[in-house]
């Protein structure tokens, strides 16, 4: 049986050598006898098993050709049927076979379980054995093996002792090992031999000629690690130990030697990593061994006290534990998930995230529960108990019970016997004053099963720090902590003490999450798909669904995680609104898809066909990054997003203030902006002081000889040639706000923005209409993105940056209030669209009029923060601009923050009715307070036809009647009533104002 050990991307595995239920039981004694002819590929060996049951004894043969088998010197029947075969009685069993191993893989590389290497290989260049390369037998046998290998070769076997000799035909080898294994292997070359001896233990380095330098670095470090394991664990049980290099790609442990793959000794990092992870198998594996009937706790271990264990002693522990949680949250999606207890072996990401990093998350958690020194002595317990002989998680318990004096079956059931991990919520945390004592309080919670904790809890105040252990024994906890001084922060499981789920705020966008999603697509243009062709293969062979980017609906973008090949794509451009030049060679980059952030949207762009193809398998192993390039297949650039340490939460903000005597007056802030190219005001829109803010900007800009458009948030982009014909004196004002559909569009009182528009108008200052057609918007807001038809879609911009988190979260609290049954998904995208659209027109109009600065006048929720209008025009223009706000403040709300002092707004006549427009006509429904309409006599149920000579066809034509008359005006209202039996009858009524 074959145990996975993962280190780093590299995946490098222990030979598994089981013991039986006891040592007391006998084994069969298992001669081997094998020579080679290396030219063909060729092995050739007998087999002498001494068999002592009564039973049959089942035999695997693989792929092997038997020539024959004799049982006691007499010829025996048998027949191979799936490459096994059984012989029954005892005595002495002789077989005689041959196989040709020319290292040949079939089927697809499985690049999530790289370096398990099942074929072997006779050749000139070497030999490597570690699979069915002789008829097995299950179970314990002890094996004395004989191997006759060219005479230029060195041959390493499981062995305490290795004669050899010469012969005619080579070298003959004998490897003697006294304890009983469950397989052998065999490994030889022209290898060149280093020798060293630590702590009374020959250690020896073989390596192929042209990487005989490595073996000084490996021989130091093989000895560092003998002396630190020896003093943490107990004495190595073998009086040799060898590092051999293998011409094929492996990362083997087995008793006393370690084999690994050419391509992984050359690898820097090996040394100082994986190298001490396969030493580490010499205690856990090849000394004591796993019962798997029970699951396989020797990766989980070995981990613990070699990768994590060197990463710690580095002050990096909580960095790796971290990974741990991140790879199990990408990779152990529900359909892949199972205990821990189950764990055999490494098949997949999934697999290696369960048994080696939760696996290794236990053995911490365990040992943070009975401390460092109690931990020791449970292992060195457990070792000299079951030295050469199987060991259980039942046993582990049973070895730290005892170390203990502590009943520690409910920690053991709930880290082997359940799938998933605990998930925290923290409700209201804040600080509160108790009895005179400044206290944190909140409740903690856990979604799902209840795990019982020591979670550690870390409370930050403004000069201390003080540190808790939560004892979590109930679903739901109210917590009372009393603190020094008032507290700032609050920080859970800082240092990823606990195997848990991460928040959003912790889970950084990486490969792993690309990779590991249950659906996830590649997508690609059609003229790059030639380019990209390997590349999307490996990834279908992988998982992955292939389609074209410009087929994709936004409903299917937020289900799933998306690769998108070539920066230049369209659903690119949706998303992020641009992704900047990529760099050369091979570039991936992974970000949070921002219409659903449990995914993640990948962009990858390569120069050329070859770059691609040399990158495109080694990205599987670079799981924990968010950015990798390569250049001619070398990676030469990774970076992790960085994300938050530990569920944190703030309980307090800082109080700013400001120092009134050292404001500015208006006149300097608009001499400060006046020569920047973009200048925002946010406005309150039915504010009137805000809008004489605006108008004061305006005409002082205009002072200045500036040369400058207005930009209003009020008009929309389909009505541009109506203001254009205002503006130029084709028509009048009246059939300007009808044809604009201001009234109907907008709403908000036009006297507000009148004086803005006169100025405009008589100055000859271009007004630009922003906005998108409010149809669009509400589509949007309806239905999402996809709601869409074609033809609209050609009205909305084809880049959106969906991508600011910060202003997706002033969205989502502004979306609380409204009404139930929405989805803040699709009033997001309709956010984004109205934003963008601003953006696009104001960027249109300064490519066209490159000579222009533009004011741009929109409600302060588009400005403030810079996230809403100002981000997406400087990503489309890369021009400078201000932002001034009125009447809100807070820390980087905007460049300039105004409070005006509020002004009545300007007389806007009313008749002071509700009125609805229906199939007959403008009906009027109800009369406000001391309306003048009822005074001089109007009913409900009048349909209105005139007021003075303006016909109301529509609500907005009352409005648009009345929207210049003055205080104390009359005017003429001509409207039908409907009489008892005598039809309708035209009436006119005049109303002061």
């Amino acid at each position: 049986m074959v145990v996975f050990a993962f280190s780093l991307f590299v995946f490098l595995i222990a030979r598994a050598h089981t013991a039986g239920a006891g040592e007391e039981r006998q084994v069969p004694f298992y001669g081997l006898s094998v020579s080679f002819d290396v030219k063909n590929n060729l092995l050739r060996g007998i087999t002498s098993v001494t068999l002592t049951g009564d039973g049959d004894t089942a035999f695997s043969a693989g792929d092997l050709r038997i020539e024959s088998i004799r049982l006691n010197g007499k010829p025996v029947d048998y027949s191979i049927k799936d490459g096994a075969f059984k012989v029954a009685g005892k005595g002495v069993l002789e077989i005689r076979y041959e196989g040709t191993f020319k290292g040949e893989r079939g089927g697809t590389e499985n690049l999530e379980n790289a370096g398990v290497v099942s074929a072997g290989i006779v050749s000139e260049k070497g030999i490597s054995l570690t699979g069915n390369w002789y008829p097995s037998i299950k179970g314990l046998a002890r094996y004395r093996l004989t191997a006759l290998v060219p005479g230029n070769f060195t041959a390493v076997s499981e062995a305490d002792e290795i004669t050899s000799r010469e012969t005619e035909s080579g070298r003959e080898y004998i490897f003697h090992f006294a304890h009983p294994l469950n397989g052998i292997d065999l490994a030889a070359g022209e290898y060149r031999e280093v020798r060293e001896r630590v702590n009374n233990i020959d250690i020896y380095m073989y390596f192929f000629p042209e990487d005989i330098s490595l073996a000084d670095t490996y021989a130091e470090y093989t000895k560092k690690y003998f002396r630190m394991y020896e003093e943490l664990l107990v004495p190595y049980p073998y009086k040799r130990f060898s590092v051999v290099e293998n011409i094929l790609p492996t990362g083997y442990s087995m008793p006393t030697f370690t084999l690994l793959g050419r391509e992984v000794v050359r690898l820097p990092f090996i040394t100082s990593t994986s190298l001490g992870h396969e030493i580490t198998h010499q205690w856990f594996g090849n000394y004591v061994y796993a019962d798997f009937g029970s699951g396989n706790w020797l990766e989980a271990i070995t981990t613990y006290l070699s990768d994590h264990l060197y990463e710690e002693q580095k002050g990096r522990g909580w960095e790796y534990r971290k990974k741990i949680l991140i790879d199990y949250q990408s990779y152990v999606t529900p359909g892949k998930d199972f205990p821990l207890k189950d764990f055999t072996q490494r098949t997949d990401f999934a697999s290696a995230s369960i048994g080696y990093g939760k696996g290794a998350m236990l053995f911490h958690m365990l040992k943070n529960l009975v401390g460092e020194e109690t931990f020791y002595r449970s292992l060195k317990s457990l070792i000299k108990n079951y030295a050469f002989r199987n060991a259980s998680w039942t046993d582990i318990e049973k070895s730290f019970e005892e170390g203990s004096g502590r009943d520690l079956g409910w920690f053991f059931d709930e880290w082997l016997d359940r799938k998933g991990v605990p998930s925290f919520a923290v409700r209201d945390p804040r600080v509160l004053v108790l009895k005179g004592i400044p206290t944190v309080t909140f409740e903690l919670t856990q979604k799902g099963q209840f795990y019982k904790l020591e979670l550690p809890l870390r409370i930050a105040g403004g000069k201390s720090e003080g540190k808790e252990t939560l004892k979590i024994e109930k679903g739901k906890q109210y917590f009372e902590i009393p603190t020094e001084e008032s507290a700032r922060s609050a920080v859970f499981d800082g240092n990823y003490d606990i195997m848990r789920k991460l928040r959003e705020g912790e889970f950084p966008p990486v490969i792993s999450r690309l990779l590991g999603d249950e659906k996830k697509i590649v997508l690609y243009s059609e003229h790059g798909k030639e380019r990209y062709a390997d590349l999307i293969e490996i990834l279908k062979e992988n998982g992955f669904t292939a389609a074209v980017d410009k087929d994709l609906k936004d409903e299917t973008i937020r289900t799933s995680s998306l690769i998108v090949l070539g920066f230049e794509s369209p659903v690119l451009k949706r998303l992020f609104g641009e992704v900047g030049e990529p760099a050369s060679g091979f570039v991936l980059t992974v970000k949070d898809n921002p219409l659903n952030t449990s995914k993640v949207v990948a962009y990858a762009n390569g120069d050329t066909n070859e770059e691609v193809t040399l990158a495109a398998r080694k990205i599987f192993h670079y799981g924990k990054y968010s950015t990798v390039r390569f250049e001619k297949g070398k990676n030469v650039e990774k970076e992790t997003a960085e994300t938050e340490r530990g569920m944190v939460f703030s309980l307090s903000e800082p109080v700013e203030g400001v120092v009134p005597k050292k404001t500015l007056k208006l006149e300097k802030i608009i001499e400060t902006v006046s020569d920047k190219p973009v200048i925002f005001v946010g406005e309150r829109h039915s504010n009137y002081e805000d809008h004489k803010v605006e108008l004061e900007l305006i005409m002082e800009l205009f002072r200045k000889g500036r040369k400058f458009a207005i930009g209003m948030e009020m008009f929309q982009r389909p009505f541009q040639k109506t203001i254009d014909e205002y503006l130029a004196g084709v028509i009048d004002e009246r059939k300007f706000l009808k044809e604009s559909e201001y009234f109907k569009r907008w709403r908000f009182d036009y006297s507000l923005y009148r004086e803005i528009i006169e100025f405009a108008k008589a100055k000859g200052i271009p007004i630009v209409a922003l906005n998108l057609g409010s149809e669009i918007v509400h589509k949007v807001a309806s239905g999402g993105l996809d709601s869409l038809s074609e033809a609209e879609r050609k009205e909305v911009p084809q880049d959106m940056d969906m991508a600011d988190a910060t202003y997706k979260k002033r969205l989502k609290d502004i979306f609380e209030s409204h009404p139930a049954g929405a989805r803040f998904d699709n009033f997001y995208q309709s956010q984004i669209l109205w934003d963008e659209t601003m953006a696009h027109s104001a960027a249109q109009f300064l490519k066209e009029k490159p000579d222009y600065q533009i004011v741009i006048l929109a409600g302060a929720e588009h400005v403030m923060y810079d996230s809403g209008i100002p981000h997406r025009l400087h990503r489309l223009t890369g021009k400078e601009y201000a932002t001034l706000i009125n009447g809100e403040f807070d820390e980087d709300i905007g460049d300039y923050v105004l409070f005006p002092n509020e002004i009545k707004p300007p007389f806007s006549a009313k008749l002071g009715v509700m009125l609805d427009k229906r199939e007959g006509g403008v009906i009027i429904e109800e009369f406000s307070p001391g309306s003048a309409a009822l005074k001089a006599g109007l009913k409900r149920g009048d349909t209105l036809i005139f007021i003075d000579d303006w016909k109301i066809e529509s609500v907005e034509d009352a409005k648009i009647a009345l929207f210049d008359k003055k205080p104390e005006q009359t005017v003429r209202v001509r409207i039908k009533r409907k009489r008892f039996l005598f039809g309708e009858k035209e009436l006119e009524f005049s109303l002061p104002l």
